[in-house]
């Protein structure tokens, strides 16, 4: 009698290279269970996978790429895994579940990623040990210039732990630099749940194609970066500004990466040559010692500085090193910490040589911007919109280290080192007629100049709504031209305007979203799409806070019902934020 192979169904939210590999994958499990002996006898027992769910929180992309590497990994090892958004994850579902990894970000004041704060919460407020069946691991992804550094992560595995958990393998925090211990801990997470190593499913393909959205197995990526030419860096603000946002664009010919609406642009800056010279002259060096780089090469110290090493927060290595007291240990006031590098080398009477000095250093790291073009509108090129960070402490002038890279040399430079970061969390409405309400001040606008231009390629019908601010109207203004021929085009159909410094009273966007707020009102309960980008400490949560109140005196709902609204946005994806 012959066996069924169960087939995926057309209708499954598949794409059809992922369906033919799972059904190539069920194929070969099913023949290897069916299949006779060669003796024509008693078919090999049936080989069992181990059911494993992983799940991601995601603001920007990166752990969700990582949840995806991870279940191919998985797969490998006999494992069955399930990739789960946070957003769809409650106890009840963590209950059944036998085998969990957790992957998740950390953004702003420690705060979990949008798609992981109901569930974040549930967790908090539980309080049995329902999940006592559950065997389980966390990584956890954040940035160590921030102080609540891993924050989400560490509250996951503390309060999974709480509700009876079980860790079989110890959480990994890791800094930006994440790939060597996420992979690592995926091996060691992978080993303690009992896979076996090595071990390979017969007769399945041997990756599902397109399920690894991060482009690092072939062609450029963030292990190797493209060589972009470098077209355009033209400021945005007229004379006169306090600010200045340049827009930048870059050829991507020849390259094969492609990206969509919605996505970010991974930057490899180089650090100012002026701060270069006084760290030389700091370690009494002329520049042309012999170091080792990266990659396991050798440079010259120069060079390492300019192009390899990270010269912003010293590491702890490196206040070792320079024998001074760890920033942040008992009774050490932070504003003594050591800002920078160079700070740590004025502060020290230690002359460290080049290749200890080296040692001590982190890699320098990229730096994700919104891309603020279309590629149907902008074939072959990719965008961004940036502010050139610059201020001054303990008298000495501090530049940000990418952004004044793109302002001041990448014209001359000719080409800086790019990927593409995806990110699926953050995307214009799937069918064109959709209606958009967009909040970006400031750099904010970047990912929504790629939304309308996109729409206007497309000739989508869909109706949109910009809220736009900065500080003067006159110099801050960003995109006054396209968005004016934008609007009288009709495809920006509403442009609202909050200049901070233009008349006594502070304005910002989020007061034009309550003034307005029966017509924001009724555009989301026409099934509008809600995006937010720009800075996650201030302006993203007054603009939560201002949604909320348009709920409940538009909507007519109480503080709890509003709530339940907007969460219900963010559940199927209708309240998006690319925040930072």
């Amino acid at each position: 009698m012959s066996s069924v192979v169960p087939l995926i169904p057309e209708n499954a939210p598949f794409s059809p290279e992922q369906r033919a590999w799972l059904n190539g994958f069920l194929a070969g499990v099913f023949s290897r269970a069916t299949a006779p002996s060669v003796g024509g006898g008693v078919p090999p027992p049936r080989e069992t996978l181990t059911p494993l769910t992983i799940l991601f929180g995601s603001q920007t992309g990166t752990a969700e790429n990582l949840a995806k590497k991870a279940a191919k990994e998985a797969g490998k090892r006999g494992f069955a895994p399930t990739v789960v958004d946070m957003a769809q994850a409650t106890i009840a579902s963590l209950a059944a579940e036998k085998n969990l990894l957790v992957i998740t970000s950390t953004y702003g004041d420690g705060e979990p990623p949008d798609n992981a704060k109901a569930l974040h919460g549930a967790l908090a407020a539980a309080s049995d040990s329902q999940l006592s069946a559950l065997r389980y691991s966390v990584c956890s992804l954040g940035d160590t210039n921030y102080t609540l550094f891993c924050q989400a992560g560490k509250d996951f595995d503390a309060r999974l732990e709480k509700l009876g958990a079980t860790r079989v393998s110890p959480r990994v925090d890791c800094d930006l630099d994440y790939e060597t211990p996420h992979t690592k801990w995926l091996d060691a997470a992978l080993n303690a749940l009992g896979s076996e190593v090595g071990r390979v499913i017969p007769n399945a393909p041997s990756a599902p194609p397109a399920l690894d959205s991060d482009s690092t197995e072939t062609g450029y990526s963030k292990k190797n970066p493209f060589p972009a030419p470098v077209l355009t860096v033209r400021n945005l603000n007229a004379p006169g500004s306090a600010k200045e946002v340049n827009h930048v664009e870059f050829s991507l010919a020849g390259s094969g990466l492609a990206y969509e609406a919605g996505d970010a642009l991974g930057v490899i800056p180089h650090n100012c040559p002026a701060l270069v010279a006084d760290v030389l002259a700091a370690l009494g060096c002329d520049g042309e010692e012999p170091v080792p780089a990266p990659d396991g090469t050798t440079t010259n110290l120069r060079h390492a500085l300019t192009a390899h090493y990270d010269l912003s927060k010293p590491a702890p290595a490196l206040l070792e090193l320079c024998t001074l007291v760890p920033a942040g240990a008992p009774g050490t006031p932070a504003a003594l910490a050591p800002h920078h590098v160079i700070d740590a080398l004025l502060a020290s009477h230690a002359k460290p040589s080049p290749t200890a000095f080296i040692a001590a250093l982190k890699k320098v790291q990229p730096r994700l911007y919104s891309i603020s073009s279309s590629p149907k509108a902008h074939a072959g090129q990719v965008h961004l919109t940036v502010g050139a960070v610059r201020y001054e402490k303990n008298s000495r002038a501090r530049k940000g280290v990418c952004s004044t890279f793109l302002a001041e040399r990448a014209l001359a430079h000719g080409t800086a080192g790019v990927f593409v970061h995806s990110n699926n969390a953050f995307r214009p409405p799937a069918s064109g007629d959709t209606p958009m309400i967009m909040v970006g001040p400031g750099t904010g606008i970047a990912p929504f100049r790629a939304f309308l231009h996109e729409r206007a390629a497309t000739g989508a019908k869909g109706k949109n709504w910009l809220l736009f601010g900065d500080q003067r109207a006159a110099t801050d203004f960003l995109y006054r031209e396209e968005l004016t021929a934008l609007q009288q085009s009709g495809l920006l159909t509403r442009l609202d305007l909050a200049f901070s410094r233009d008349q006594a009273e502070k304005i910002y966007v989020q007061q034009r979203m309550t003034e307005a707020a029966a017509e924001l009102w009724s555009w989301l309960e026409a099934g509008a799409h809600f995006y937010v980008c720009g800075d996650a400490t201030r302006m993203a949560k007054d603009v939560d806070a201002a949604l909320h109140q348009v709920v409940e005196t538009a909507g007519k709902k109480s503080p709890a019902e509003a709530a339940a609204y907007v969460q219900s946005l963010k559940t199927v994806k209708r309240y998006q934020r690319d925040v930072y």
